[in-house]
C-alpha cells in the first residue's frame, strides 16, 4: 500500500488553504472522536444497525454497464472495486469501512492512488475521516488536506483523487453523522443500560431508608470511650451494606436491632416499565439508522411483513446511498474518455434483494416469460456459467394485442370461426 505519499509536501501551484483553518491534533482528535464512538455502539441497537447497513453494502459488487444500451463491460478498474483495492483490505472490507466511516462521522474519503502515465486508478486507500479536512478555494474548486496518523504530517490531495462519500450535509461539503443527529437518544439508552447493570450489581434490591427512634447524632467511640471521628449514621449504613447489598447477597434475612426499621423507597423495575423504554429506545435508534426493527431482533417477527420490509430497506434506506456511490465512482474512477462512451459505475443490489429459493424461483419464471430474463440472465444472477443456447429469450403466446386476436383465433381454430 502507498502510504509514503501521506507524509509528501503539498506540491507547487496548489493552494495554501483557508487562512482560518485548525491545525489538526491528530493523536488527540482521534482519540476523542473514538471514544465517543466506542461509547455508542456499546449499546446494541447501534452496534447491531451499524453491522446491518456496513456488511450490506460491503457485500455488493460493482459492475460497469454502458448507459445507452446496458451492455455491460469491464474496465480494468473493476479489479480494484472487486478484487484487490489495496495491498491491506478485500473489497468487502473497504466498503464496509467507509460505510462505517460515513455513518458514524458524516464523512467517508478514499484517496485514488493512479499511474502517472495513462491516470489510470491503481488503489483505493480509504482515509480516517477524522483526518481529513475538506475546504474550497476562492474558484470553488473543492480540496482535502490528509492528516497522517501516526506523525501529524500534511498533504494537500485534488477533489479527482478523493471519493468523498457524504451523510447528511447543508452545503454540500461538510457532513452530520447519524450519532450525532440521534445523541440524545443514544444517551438515554446508555443511561438505562447503566441503570439495568447497576440494579443487578446490587442485587436487584431497592434501596431504602433505616429509621429510628434512638438518637444517632454523634460518633462512635471504641471501647476505651475515646472519639473514632466516625459518625454514626455513616458507621450503621456500612455495616448494613456489608450484609445486605451485592448481588452474591441477595434475598437474605435481615435482623433488625435497636428499633431499627427498613423501608424500600426507589421503584422498581416494572414500575419504571424499564422494557418498555428500551423498546421505544430501540426503535427510535431503528428509525434514525432506517434499519427495519426486526434486523436488530426487535419489534413483532412477522415472515410476510418482514419480508416487505426487506424489501423498503433496500429501496429507501440502500439505494439513496447506492445511488451516491455509483455517482462518485463513476465520475472519479473512470477516466474522460470512458465516461464519454457512456460507461457507467454500478454496485449489484440482487445480492441483496435474494430471498429465499420459493421467491427467487417465483420471480425468475416471471421474468423468463415475459421475455426479461434469458436462461443466462438468471444465472448470471445466481453466479453460475452460461449453458448454450441459454441466450435467447421466450415469450407466451396466450397474451396477444386485441387487435390481432380475432386473426390469431381462426387460425388456431383452423380457419373458421
Amino acid at each position: 500500500m502507498i502510504l509514503d505519499g501521506l507524509v509528501r509536501r503539498p506540491a507547487r501551484g496548489t493552494p495554501a488553504g483557508p487562512t482560518n483553518a485548525v491545525t489538526l491534533d491528530a493523536v488527540g482528535l482521534t482519540g476523542v472522536v473514538q471514544s465517543g464512538e466506542t461509547a455508542a455502539m456499546k449499546l446494541a441497537a447501534v452496534n447491531r444497525c451499524l453491522e446491518v447497513l456496513s456488511d450490506s453494502m460491503g457485500k455488493m459488487p460493482s459492475y460497469a454497464m454502458v448507459r445507452t444500451t446496458r451492455e455491460r463491460v469491464y474496465p480494468p478498474v473493476l479489479e480494484l472495486l472487486n478484487l484487490r483495492p489495496n495491498e491491506a483490505m478485500t473489497p468487502f472490507i473497504r466498503r464496509k469501512m467507509l460505510e462505517i466511516n460515513r455513518l458514524t462521522r458524516g464523512n467517508a474519503y478514499e484517496w485514488v492512488i493512479r499511474d502517472p502515465i495513462s491516470m489510470a486508478p491503481v488503489e483505493l486507500i480509504p482515509l480516517p475521516a477524522e483526518l481529513v479536512s475538506p475546504w474550497q478555494d476562492t474558484t470553488g474548486r473543492v480540496w482535502y488536506d490528509v492528516t497522517h496518523p501516526y506523525n501529524g504530517g500534511r498533504m494537500r490531495l485534488p477533489s479527482e483523487d478523493v471519493l468523498h462519500y457524504k451523510g447528511y450535509t447543508r452545503d454540500g461539503l461538510h457532513c452530520i453523522s447519524v450519532l450525532q443527529r440521534a445523541a440524545q437518544v443514544i444517551g438515554a439508552g446508555l443511561s438505562a443500560q447503566e441503570y439495568q447493570g447497576s440494579y443487578y450489581a446490587n442485587g436487584g434490591q431497592p434501596s431504602g431508608v433505616l429509621s429510628t427512634e434512638a438518637d444517632l447524632g454523634g460518633y462512635v467511640k471504641d471501647r476505651s470511650g475515646k472519639n473514632t471521628g466516625v459518625l454514626k449514621k455513616d458507621a450503621l449504613r456500612k455495616e448494613w451494606e456489608r450484609i445486605h447489598v451485592g448481588p452474591d447477597k441477595a434475598y437474605k434475612i435481615a435482623i433488625m436491632d435497636h428499633g431499627l426499621t427498613y423501608t424500600p423507597i426507589s421503584a422498581t423495575m416494572a414500575d419504571a416499565k424499564y422494557v418498555e423504554n428500551h423498546d421505544v429506545t430501540v426503535l427510535d435508534i431503528c428509525n434514525f439508522f432506517g434499519v427495519p426493527a426486526y434486523k436488530v431482533n426487535a419489534g413483532k417477527q412477522s415472515y410476510s411483513s418482514n419480508e416487505q420490509n426487506a424489501i423498503e430497506y433496500v429501496v429507501g434506506t440502500l439505494q439513496p446511498t447506492i445511488n451516491q456511490y455509483e455517482q462518485e465512482q463513476t465520475w472519479k474512477l473512470l477516466l474522460p474518455h470512458q465516461r464519454e462512451a457512456g460507461l457507467e459505475l454500478h454496485l449489484n443490489m440482487m445480492v441483496e434483494l435474494r430471498g429465499d429459493f420459493a421467491s427467487r424461483a417465483n420471480w425468475y419464471r416471471t421474468m423468463t416469460e415475459i421475455g426479461a430474463y434469458s436462461v443466462n440472465d438468471v444465472l448470471t444472477h445466481e453466479d453460475m456459467p452460461n449453458v448454450p443456447g441459454g441466450e435467447s429469450r421466450k415469450a407466451s403466446l396466450n397474451y396477444v394485442p386485441l387487435e390481432d386476436w380475432k386473426e390469431l383465433s381462426k387460425q388456431r381454430s383452423g380457419g373458421g370461426m
